[in-house]
């Protein structure tokens, strides 16, 4: 399943949050800045996400096998998690 999400900068904070939900999953999931390079990012990791490089009102694809996991995870990068 895949949700496009408005988001915030994905800088260290945001980027902890995400990571650390993403770990409570089983299943991998994968974030993709749209527009970028199409590179794949385990959301499982705040490093990844950071080079993502996504930043404010940029859109990102969430991937998962695990709608819960991409709903939860598509919630998260929507706030505002400064």
């Amino acid at each position: 399943d895949v949700y496009k999400r408005q988001t915030v900068g994905l800088h260290a904070r945001p980027a902890t949050v995400i990571a650390d939900a993403a770990g409570e999953y089983d299943d991998e999931i994968i974030l993709t800045l749209v527009g970028g390079d199409d590179d794949e990012t385990d959301a499982a990791s705040s490093l990844m996400i950071m080079a993502m490089g996504a930043e404010f009102g940029d859109e990102v694809t969430v991937t998962s096998d695990n709608l819960e996991a991409v709903e939860a995870i598509a919630a998260l990068i929507e706030q505002k998690l400064d």
